[in-house]
């Protein structure tokens, strides 16, 4: 417990907001250091760490999986050159400290620890927090283990004091609605084109869409749409030629809402500016390995569930790789200016981490 807080507070209190160089080689540092695994470090900085099965045997790869940078801190969580990271009530309390930098500490103690029944990989990557860049390049460049467990928030998902195993997440496909007119002066509204009014439609057939519902291992979990932004116009006088509207939409596993059904109306195009894969584990066997790991871990009993934020599970899955999410952080607790973790969570993840690792 002492060796993992310490971990924890070391990494927590490294900047990597900015830039993850220093965080990524404290972390390559300690697993040179401290572990007899094969150690790499990409050209983007995502660091890797490969430990064969004790037997030396096996066809089946585990990735414990995190990333190292995090969102912007709030000014009382700066100190100078380093993040404040403070102790109290059985709690760090720091920016990443519950996203996600406590469970990639207790992901090192395990990959160290561990006698593995399969080959253990350990990954950490950068730029999660700018839409999965780090695990995308690892990806693009030969990064498939078997399964993974990414070690993003899963605790009090079915109650309190419980760490729970994430078997789908929802996605995120973030786009735009541009809507098109003919400007002309406000006084003659009839020589125009107002783009205000396609948009307004526009928004009726996005409130109408309808958003799909499915279920993954006998969890349903449904996809959302939303209107979030609007712009248009410019003067009170003038009709608008142009009027833009910000669309977040949830996606899940398979199914997506009819956006695309926007440009039906005249003069009105969609673009997806972004689109962040869903998560579904498409392995029981697997999901039922780490939850009963989960069980022997903590006096709670643990449930599979469903996560409504998108992970770089998701593009793991999307290139084939089986996935569970099950991490220390709870609802609530990430990118907040009193952004904590449970320290016991964080022991309760080591030993979820370490026990799947030596039993799949």
């Amino acid at each position: 417990m002492d060796e993992l807080v310490e971990l924890t507070r070391d990494l927590v209190s490294i900047p990597s907001h900015e830039d993850e160089t220093a965080a990524g080689d404290f972390i390559e540092e300690w697993l040179r250091s401290e572990t007899d695994a094969d150690v790499t470090r990409d050209d983007i900085g995502n660091v890797i760490a490969r430990k064969l099965a004790t037997d030396g045997d096996s066809d089946t790869s585990l990735a414990l999986v995190g990333h190292h940078d995090v969102v912007p801190p709030d000014d009382s969580q700066v100190d100078g050159e380093e993040y404040v990271v403070e102790e109290r009530d059985g709690r760090l309390y720091g920016r990443g400290a519950a996203d996600m930098k406590g469970a990639v500490a207790a992901s090192m103690l395990a990959l160290r620890d561990a006698d593995p029944s399969c080959d253990l990989v350990f990954a950490s990557f950068v730029a999660e927090e700018l839409g999965g860049d780090g695990a995308r390049h690892a990806i693009d460049n030969g990064f498939s283990p078997d399964c993974a467990i990414v070690a993003e928030g899963s605790t009090n998902y079915s109650g309190p004091d419980v760490t729970d195993v994430v078997v789908a997440h929802r996605g995120r496909r973030a786009s735009t609605v541009t809507a098109h007119g003919t400007a002309a002066h406000a006084s003659e509204p009839e020589a125009g084109v107002n783009a205000i009014y396609r948009a307004s439609d526009a928004v009726d057939v996005v409130r109408d869409c309808d958003v799909p519902t499915v279920s993954v291992l006998g969890n349903d979990l449904s996809g959302s749409v939303v209107a979030t932004e609007i712009h248009g116009g410019s003067a009170w006088n003038v009709i608008p030629d142009t009027c833009e509207i910000t669309i977040d939409e949830r996606t899940v596993p398979g199914e997506r809402a009819d956006l695309g059904a926007v440009e039906d109306i005249e003069g009105v195009e969609w673009t997806v500016e972004q689109d962040l894969p869903p998560m579904e584990c498409d392995d029981p066997d697997f999901a039922d390995a780490v939850l009963a790991a989960a069980r022997d871990a903590q006096d709670g009993d643990p449930e599979q569930v469903t996560k409504p934020h998108a992970t770089d599970a998701g593009w793991l899955a999307q290139a084939g790789v089986t996935c569970v999410v099950c991490g220390a952080s709870e609802p609530g607790e990430a990118h907040t200016k009193d952004e904590s973790v449970g320290i016991d969570v964080l022991a309760r993840c080591y030993r979820i981490y370490r026990t799947t690792a030596e039993r799949l």
